[in-house]
C-alpha cells in the first residue's frame, strides 16, 4: 500500500466494534461509518474495543484494545510476546479453528473459479504447533539506550524489532538461544553493523557439530579477530555451524567448524532418503508437515513402477527423489543452477540413477525447453507464490494422466485451476496444509485429471 493511498490518523477515541468474520490475512472484519474495518487481534463473533490506526478511502485498520465479548474459540496465546511480535498473528485462535480457517480460505478461493461440490475436499495436513520452524531470518539491531542488541522478528506493523529472549515456534535448538545471541552480538566490535542472522536447522544430533544447525551472520563491515573468536566460541559451546555473509549470497562462507562440508541434512524415513542442503538453500520450514505432504503427493499421483514423471520447480529434489523410489524415471526442473547441483548431489548420495535434473526458467516460452517435448505419464509442480500459468499449456499438451499441484498461495492456485479447466483438466481434490501454524499463511495441494468439471 503506497504512502499516498494510506494515511495514519491522529489518535482517536476507541470504538466498540462487532466482528463478523476473519479476513484472509487473519484479521477481524467489522463495519463502521460506512467502511470495512480490519481489526488486528479480533475474532468472529466478538465485540471489541479498538482504535483506528490507518485509514484510506474504502477501509480502515484498527487494533484491539480490549475484548468485551470473547469468542469460544479464543485461547490464551502460547507466547508472551504475542501481540507485539509480528512473527505470529493467530495464536489467540484455537489450533483446530486455525485449521478450519485455512481450509475455508483455500476452498473459498477455489470456488470462485471451480463449481462448489465438484471436487473432493481433503483433510488439512497438520502437525506440531510449537518448535516447528526450521528456517528463519532474524532481524538484529544494536540499541544503545537498552545497552544490548535486539534479536528476533519485527513488531506488528512496525520496523522495530521485538525485544524478546526466546521464540516457542522456532526449532528449540535456536528458539531457546535468542537471549544468548543477543548477549553474543552485544559483545562484538561490529555489533552496530550486523543487521540479520539467518537460521537453518537440520536433522542431525545436537551434541555433534555439523548437520544439525547453522547460523549465518550478515555483517556490513569486516570483523575483527576478537569477533571471529567470539563467534567460533559460540559455535563450539552450542554445537552450531557458524557462517558469515559480508556481501551478497555468494559471499557466504563457514568459519566454524574449520573442516567438514557446508551442509546440513534432513531425513525422509518413509523413503529411506538422507537429504543434504546448504544453510541458505530453500527447504520446507516445517519438517513434520513436509513428510506428510510428500506422502499425500505421491498418493494423489498414484505412482506406478512404469511411470515417467516430470517434477517442475523441483528445488533440491524434495519431491523428485521420493518419487524416484517408485517411478521408472523422474525428471526434475529448477531455475536455480545451485539447487540443481544439490539435486544431483542428493541423487548420487542416495544411489538413485533414474533421476535427471535440468536448469530452466519456467516463465519463458515452452518451446525453449526440450524436456517439454518428451513423454511423461504424470506431473508434479511446486511453483513460487506467483504460480505456474506460463507453463500450464505446455503441461496439458503432454497429456499426463495426473497433475499434482503444490501451492504456497491459494489465490494463484485458484487462478491456475481455472486455466487448467480451460485446458481440459478438472480439479479432482484439494486440501490445505498448516505449514506455518499460528499464521494466516495457507499452503495447499491439489490433483487434476483429464476431463471437464462436473
Amino acid at each position: 500500500m503506497g504512502a499516498r493511498a494510506r494515511r495514519r490518523v491522529k489518535q482517536q477515541e476507541p470504538l466498540v466494534l462487532d466482528i463478523s468474520k476473519l479476513s484472509h490475512e487473519g484479521r477481524g472484519i467489522a463495519h463502521h461509518a460506512g467502511k470495512v474495518v480490519f481489526v488486528d487481534g479480533a475474532l468472529p463473533g466478538e465485540q471489541v474495543l479498538a482504535r483506528i490506526t490507518n485509514t484510506r478511502g474504502s477501509y480502515a485498520e484498527a487494533t484491539t484494545l480490549e475484548v468485551r465479548t470473547a469468542s469460544p474459540e479464543r485461547v490464551t496465546p502460547l507466547c508472551r510476546y504475542f501481540g507485539v511480535c509480528g512473527g505470529c498473528s493467530l495464536q489467540h485462535l484455537d489450533s483446530k479453528a486455525q485449521l478450519a480457517f485455512k481450509s475455508a480460505v483455500l476452498h473459498e478461493r477455489l470456488e470462485h473459479v471451480i463449481n462448489a461440490g465438484s471436487y473432493r475436499q481433503l483433510p488439512v495436513i497438520s502437525g506440531d504447533v510449537l518448535g516447528y520452524r526450521r528456517k528463519a531470518r532474524l532481524a538484529v539491531r544494536w540499541v544503545g539506550k537498552k545497552g544490548k542488541a535486539l534479536v528476533g522478528f519485527k513488531e506488528q506493523q512496525s520496523g522495530f524489532i521485538t525485544d524478546m529472549d526466546e521464540c516457542p515456534v522456532l526449532a528449540p535448538r535456536v528458539g531457546s538461544l535468542i537471549a544468548g545471541l543477543s548477549e553474543l552480538i552485544s559483545k562484538l566490535d561490529c555489533k552496530d553493523q550486523l543487521p540479520q542472522v539467518e537460521v537453518a536447522v537440520g536433522d542431525g544430533t545436537a551434541d555433534v557439530i555439523g548437520g544439525d544447525c547453522a547460523l549465518v551472520f550478515r555483517h556490513l563491515q569486516s570483523l575483527s579477530d576478537a569477533d571471529h573468536e567470539l563467534l567460533r566460541s559460540f559455535g563450539a559451546t552450542h554445537h552450531i555451524d557458524i557462517y558469515l555473509q559480508p556481501k551478497g549470497p555468494d559471499s557466504v562462507h563457514k568459519i566454524f567448524p574449520a573442516s567438514g562440508p557446508d551442509r546440513l541434512y534432513y531425513d525422509l524415513p518413509d523413503f529411506g532418503l538422507h537429504m543434504a542442503f546448504h544453510p541458505q538453500d530453500f527447504t520446507q520450514v516445517n519438517a513434520g508437515i513436509n513428510r506428510q505432504m510428500l506422502l499425500r503427493a505421491l498418493q494423489l499421483l498414484d505412482l506406478q513402477a512404469g511411470d515417467r514423471v516430470l517434477d517442475l520447480f523441483c528445488g533440491l529434489g524434495n519431491f523428485t527423489l521420493p518419487m524416484a523410489r517408485t517411478a521408472r524415471a523422474v525428471v526434475g526442473v529448477e531455475g536455480s543452477e545451485q539447487m540443481v547441483k544439490r539435486g544431483r548431489e542428493n541423487a548420487l548420495a542416495n544411489n538413485l540413477d533414474n533421476v535427471e535434473f535440468h536448469v530452466a526458467d519456467l516463465t519463458q516460452p515452452a518451446d525453449q525447453h526440450p524436456f517439454l517435448r518428451e513423454k511423461f505419464d504424470k506431473v508434479l509442480l511446486d511453483p513460487p507464490r506467483s504460480g505456474a500459468q506460463e507453463v500450464l499449456a505446455a503441461l496439458a499438451a503432454l497429456k499426463p494422466s495426473r497433475i499434482v499441484y503444490v501451492s504456497c498461495n491459494p489465490a494463484t492456485l485458484a487462478r491456475d485451476a481455472g486455466l487448467l479447466a480451460e485446458l481440459g483438466y478438472r480439479l479432482e481434490a484439494a486440501g490445505a496444509m498448516d505449514m506455518f501454524p499460528h499464521t494466516s499463511h495457507v499452503e495447499a495441494i491439489a490433483v487434476f485429471t483429464p476431463g471437464r468439471s462436473r
